[in-house]
């Protein structure tokens, strides 16, 4: 069997997909990986299989796309479909020229232009959907039918009003993805119809197969709560060596577009067990000046070592007026105390013994690779599905504490309540205990899924589909 992988330029979509194909190869597939020219450059340490193959295609903005105006955009969009588009037509003809067909073609959220262009040469195709299979059902449930619902329950009361989906917890506005909330400052329109063209896409099949980052255990109504979805839970994808155990040198996605810095293991290795706070914002979030301040004040405040993850691009816009200091005011308390890296392996990091505690803005990745290490969290979520994702880690999973609710004038999280998650978590406390019960619980839950148990049962099963409707074509 052969896939073809197309991936939106993105952290977030780059570590599922990079694991998905490592398993897809480890059953004898073979797999080509495409995504932007300039996305495929920044990739420092791509993965070296010899059943794996990368193939990036230009989206006319080789080198590096930079939005001074909303419709910059709107251009990049249509110019990344038409190109996009394009590239892969051409490749799937090439390759079947060739004798050598693709099976079928993956593809993450917002490249659903690719669904298209292979369902036009019979191809299969699934999408794989690197959140949880929660936000997924949110989304449809707001393109079909409930948006004016949310909206009115929203303008209802700003913000203790119940919303009640079908399958689902109930939700706060907190609690759902900022794309669809006006009221957000992260609300763009462009995104609302981007993600509802993708569900329109799914509309338009019968059945669709999407695969999931996630595990039978852990959302096993939200997988079930849309019928014409076929939803297959294939999580966590995280490499072997955190996980199942059966490729002990897999220890990397293979993805990363920030450079390591050097000497943070060495630096965990001299700490206590479970005495480290890890705070990262993960690859795209910049955080104001005044929250990096915040943040700043209750790590020192809170006694214990930390390591913080401040990307380059964080510490570039720390400062507000040219005339501001750049760096942080306490920065060199913050260095004699703690560790500051601009980038990291996470799963490493994670996964050390001296860990004790994951500050984290939520993004879908950060979540499920502390949920495979057993360490609770604080949940810091900044916008896309990490506010559903804090709801799930603070009320569904009870692996942690949300931050976000108490904010003052400005938005801000003040040091006084992050250093009081920080005590609940870490603390000797109830509360604390039971947090880290849990994330064992669902530490074990989730190795027993891919060692096995149902994401392996599923990934097999689709792999078989996928083979059977390929022959099914091929006779036709």
């Amino acid at each position: 069997m052969r896939f073809l992988v197309l991936l939106f330029p993105a952290q977030g979509h780059i570590n599922p997909a990079f694991n998905l194909s490592k398993r897809l190869i480890g059953f004898g597939a073979d797999v080509t990986i495409s995504t932007t020219l300039n996305m495929h450059r920044r990739i420092t340490n791509k993965p070296t299989l010899p059943s794996l193959s990368f193939l990036p295609f230009s989206d006319g903005y080789d080198d590096g796309f930079t939005a001074t105006q909303h419709a910059d955009f709107i251009l990049f969009v249509s110019q990344l479909k038409r190109l996009g588009s394009e590239f892969v037509t051409n490749l799937i003809l090439s390759q079947a020229e060739e004798g050598r067909p693709f099976t079928c073609l993956l593809y993450t959220p917002l490249f659903n232009w690719a669904a298209e262009v292979a369902r036009g040469f019979h191809l299969p195709t699934a999408l794989l959907w690197p959140q949880p299979a929660t936000v997924l059902d949110i989304f449809y449930h707001y393109f079909h039918g409930y948006s004016d619902y949310i909206t009115d329950k929203i303008k209802e009361s700003s913000s203790s009003c119940s919303i009640e989906l079908p399958g689902l917890p109930s939700l706060l506005p907190r609690d759902l993805p900022s794309f669809l909330l006006a009221s957000d400052p992260t609300f763009d329109p462009l995104w609302v119809s981007l993600f509802e063209g993708m569900l329109n896409d799914l509309d338009g099949e019968t059945n669709p197969t999407i695969l999931v980052n996630t595990f039978e255990e852990l959302e096993p109504q939200a997988l079930r709560t849309v019928d014409k979805f076929n939803m297959i839970p294939i999580g966590p994808l995280i490499p072997s060596a955190f996980l199942d155990g059966k490729d002990p040198s897999d220890t990397s996605f293979g993805g990363n577009i920030f450079h390591l810095s050097n000497g943070y293991l060495e630096w965990l290795d001299s700490k206590e067990e479970m005495s480290v706070v890890y705070v990262s914002f993960g690859s795209f979030a910049v955080l104001p000046k005044k929250q990096m301040e915040e943040i700043a004040r209750a790590l020192l405040d809170c006694g214990r070592p930390f390591l913080w993850v401040i990307r380059e691009k964080e510490r570039s816009r720390i400062k507000v007026k040219e005339e501001e200091e750049e760096e942080l005011s306490c920065i060199e308390e913050l260095k004699e105390k703690g560790k500051i890296v601009t980038w990291c392996s996470q799963v490493e990091v994670l996964s050390h013994p001296s860990l004790g505690c994951f500050v984290t803005h939520c993004g879908w990745n950060s979540t499920i690779e502390s949920m495979v290490s057993g360490v609770p969290v604080v949940a810091f979520p900044q916008w896309t599905d990490q506010k559903t994702n804090a709801k799930l880690i603070e009320d569904v999973w009870k692996i942690g504490v949300r931050v976000d609710i108490q904010v003052n004038g400005e938005g801000i999280v003040e040091s006084g309540e992050i250093s009081k998650c920080l005590e609940v978590v870490m603390g000797s406390g109830e509360k604390g205990e039971e947090l880290r019960e849990n994330a064992k619980k669902w530490r074990s839950l989730a190795k027993e899924a891919v060692k096995g148990g149902s994401s392996e049962k599923n990934l097999r099963a689709f792999l078989d589909d996928v083979d059977q409707e390929h022959i099914h074509v091929a006779v036709k």
